[in-house]
């Protein structure tokens, strides 16, 4: 196996994984110093909080390949929660939320074919 197979398929080491979590914690405590309203908070630290703990299983399983799917929804509701919950007006929360989302999205699909990947071999499908 090569270097960056060996880093995609060891539990601890997905480069993609680690940004989820990174971005998940940043999210999730966000409200410590920006400006926002209680439901903001709310759905700032609870979507960051998901995030951060599906981050972790992935990097703790890396053929969860499921895992890095549901990852991308938590980066979606992420990015769309200023609108749904109603922080739009609170621009350094609003796009803490765009930039964390965005980054959970295309972090968890880039690790996906990888998570897949370990998962067939695990499994030992075609």
């Amino acid at each position: 196996m090569s270097d960056m197979a060996d880093i995609q398929s060891t539990a601890w080491t997905r480069p993609q994984d680690w940004l989820s979590l990174l971005a998940g914690l940043y999210l999730a405590l966000s409200p410590l110093w920006v400006t926002v309203d209680t439901t903001g908070t709310w759905a700032m630290s609870v979507i960051g909080g998901v995030v951060a703990v599906l981050a972790l299983i992935a990097l703790a399983m890396p053929g969860a390949y499921f895992d890095e799917g549901v990852t991308a929804v938590g980066g979606v509701a992420a990015f769309i929660a200023p609108w749904v919950f109603t922080y739009t007006d609170a621009t350094a929360a609003a796009w803490t939320s765009w930039i964390a989302g965005g980054v959970v999205v295309l972090a968890a699909l880039a690790a996906m074919p990888a998570s897949r990947s370990v998962y067939r071999h695990e499994h030992h499908l075609a």
